[in-house]
C-alpha cells in the first residue's frame, strides 16, 4: 500500500499530520527522526514534523537525508522547514515578532503544485519562536504573510517543500487541500486506506500469521479488544479463545454486563474471577508506574496460567492501538514516555506465546470505524474508551476493595447519569477519580470528614489532544447531588476543567 512516512522531531502536533493524511484516505506512519525506516517502493513521500528545539540549538534534532532529499517529495514543516533553510545555508534567526497563532497568507504563488486551490488570505496556524531570515540560493518563496516572508518555500529542481506554519491543525482553513496536494497530487499516493481495504487485508495477514494455531485474547470490553477478537475470529474462526478477566478494577456490575454482550457475537468466552490476585499485588502500592507493571505483570500471568489450559495455544492476542505505541516509545527529544502501556512492549521471556496486534497500526477513531465495517453493534463500538488498569490509576493512592467500592459506586451515577440525560455520546471519555484528600462537610447536624472526587469529561477524536467538555450547569448539580447523598465516604465533588496537552486525560 502506498505509504507516507513522518519523521518526528517532538512537536505535540505529529500524530495530527499523521491523522489528517489517513482522512485522506492514505496509509502513514510516524518514525523517530533519528531512527529512518527502511525507504521501500511502498513509500512515496516523507513529512519533518515539527519540534520544540531551534535548529540553532547544540542538540538540536538531525536528520539523515541521503536517501531522502531529491529522492523523494519531502515536505518539511515548521522545525523542518527550518531546519531544511539552515542546512541549505541560509540564516534562522530567533524572531523579532513572536509567531504564534494565526495569520493570513498575504502572497500565494498559485502555480506551485503545493498552494493549488489554497486563495489568497488563507488563514494558516504559526507556532515557533525561530524565523527563517534569508532563505538559500536556489530556494523558491511559494508563500508568505504580513509577518512571514518566508511562510513557504520549494527548492528548486526537486520535490522539496516546505511551510513554517502547521497544515494539521484545524486552525489552518485550507491545511487539508494543502496535504492533499502533497500527498496524492505530487506523492501520487492512491488513495486505498479504508476500513474495507484494512479488514481485507489485516484478515489475509492474520491467518498466513497464525496459520493453524489457536490464539488466547485477553478481552476487556472495549472498543479496541472487541475489534481486535472480532477481526481474529473472522480470520480464524474457533482458534480463537477469548478471556476475560475480573480484576476487580472494573466498573460496576461490567463484568456480568460484558459477558452478557459477547454471547451474540459468536465469540468463544470464558470469564476468569482475579479480583483478590490483583488486590494482592496492589497492596500498598502508590506509584502510577508501579500500579500500571503490577497490573500488567499480573494480567500476563493470568493469561499465561488460562493459556497453558488451552491445548497448544502458541499466540497472545492484544488490542494494542498507535497512540499506545507511540506514547510508549522512547527516543531523544521527540517522544517523553508519559506512561507505560501494559500491552506494549513484548512479553516476558517465561511466557511461551507469541504475540498479535492486529490493531496496532491503527488510531482509536480508524478502530471504530473498523468495527462498524465488520457489523459490531454500537454499543460496543460507542463504549468511552476505559484504561487498561481500570481504577487503579484513577485512585490516586494504595488500592483497596473498599476504595474501588466507593470509585464503582461515582462512576455509575456519573455514567448513567450521561446516559440518561443524551449526554453520552457527546462525550470522547468520562470517568471519576478518587483523591486522596478528605474535606470537612455537614450532612444534617453532623460533621464529616469524607473523600473528595473528580469528576472528568473530555471531548477528543482519538485521545492524542482532548478539551474538558462542558456539560451543563444543571446536570453536574443533580450529578454532584446524587454521588454526596448515594456514596458512603464521599461529601465533595470536584470538575476537572484540564485540557490534553497540558493534562493528560487521566490522572495517573
Amino acid at each position: 500500500m502506498d505509504t507516507i512516512i513522518i519523521l518526528d522531531f517532538g512537536s505535540q502536533y505529529t500524530q495530527l499530520i499523521a491523522r489528517k493524511i489517513r482522512e485522506l484516505n492514505v496509509y502513514c506512519e510516524i518514525h523517530p527522526f533519528d531512527k529512518i525506516p527502511a525507504l521501500t517502493p511502498e513509500v512515496k513521500g516523507v513529512v519533518f514534523s515539527g519540534s520544540p528545539y531551534s535548529c540553532n540549538a547544540a542538540d538540536a534534532p538531525v536528520p539523515n537525508m541521503a536517501d531522502i532529499k531529491g529522492k523523494l517529495p519531502l515536505l518539511a514543516v515548521c522545525y523542518g522547514a527550518q531546519y531544511l533553510a539552515k542546512w541549505g545555508g541560509g540564516r534562522v534567526q530567533q524572531s523579532k515578532i513572536r509567531e504564534y497563532g494565526r495569520a493570513n497568507l498575504s502572497y500565494i504563488d498559485n502555480s506551485n503544485p503545493l498552494m493549488k486551490g489554497v486563495p489568497q488570505g488563507s488563514q494558516v496556524w504559526m507556532s515557533h519562536g525561530d524565523t527563517i531570515e534569508v532563505l538559500p540560493q536556489g530556494y523558491r518563496t511559494i508563500c508568505s504573510t504580513a509577518n512571514v516572508q518566508y511562510a513557504g518555500y520549494q527548492i528548486e529542481g526537486e520535490p522539496t517543500y516546505a511551510i513554517q506554519f502547521h497544515p494539521e491543525v484545524h486552525h489552518s482553513v485550507d491545511g487539508v487541500t494543502l496535504l492533499r496536494n502533497f500527498v496524492v497530487g505530487i506523492c501520487g499516493c492512491r488513495q486505498e486506506w479504508t476500513p474495507e481495504s484494512f479488514i481485507e487485508t489485516t484478515v489475509a495477514e492474520l491467518r498466513d500469521k497464525v496459520g493453524s494455531d489457536k490464539v488466547v485474547l485477553g478481552l476487556s470490553g472495549g472498543v479496541d479488544s472487541t475489534v481486535a477478537a472480532v477481526l481474529l475470529n473472522r480470520a480464524i474462526g474457533h482458534q480463537l479463545h477469548c478471556i476475560f478477566v475480573d480484576n476487580g478494577l472494573l466498573r460496576k456490575n461490567e463484568f456480568t454486563s460484558v459477558l452478557e454482550s459477547y454471547k451474540d457475537m459468536g465469540l468463544n468466552v470464558k470469564g476468569v474471577d482475579a479480583k483478590e490476585r490483583f488486590y494482592s499485588v496492589l497492596a500498598g502500592v502508590t506509584d502510577p508506574e508501579k500500579k500500571r507493571k503490577a497490573i500488567g505483570k499480573t494480567f500476563i500471568d493470568v493469561f499465561d496460567a488460562e493459556a497453558k489450559l488451552i491445548t497448544d495455544a502458541k499466540w497472545l492476542g492484544q488490542g494494542t492501538i498507535y497512540p499506545d505505541v507511540i506514547e510508549s516509545s522512547s527516543v531523544k527529544g521527540p517522544s517523553q514516555t508519559i506512561k507505560s502501556h501494559h500491552n506494549v512492549g513484548g512479553l516476558p521471556d517465561y511466557m511461551k506465546l507469541q504475540l498479535v496486534e492486529p490493531l496496532r497500526s491503527l488510531f482509536k477513531d480508524e478502530v471504530r470505524r473498523v468495527g462498524r465495517q465488520l457489523g459490531i453493534k454500537d454499543t460496543l463500538i460507542g463504549r468511552h474508551p476505559f484504561p487498561g488498569p481500570g481504577l487503579a490509576i484513577r485512585i490516586l493512592s494504595d488500592v483497596t476493595p473498599e476504595k474501588v467500592r466507593i470509585l464503582q459506586e461515582v462512576d455509575d451515577i456519573f455514567i448513567q447519569g450521561l446516559r440518561d440525560n443524551d449526554l453520552y455520546d457527546k462525550v470522547w471519555q468520562a470517568g471519576a477519580m478518587l483523591l486522596p484528600v478528605q474535606s470537612v462537610g455537614v450532612m444534617g447536624d453532623e460533621r464529616t470528614y469524607e473523600s473528595v472526587v473528580a469528576l472528568r469529561a473530555v471531548e477528543s477524536v482519538d485521545g492524542m489532544t482532548a478539551d474538558w467538555s462542558h456539560l451543563p450547569y444543571d446536570f453536574m448539580a443533580k450529578v454532584s447531588n446524587e454521588i454526596i447523598n448515594r456514596v458512603r465516604g464521599v461529601n465533595r465533588v470536584v470538575y476537572d476543567i484540564s485540557s490534553k496537552p497540558p493534562a493528560t486525560i487521566e490522572w495517573e
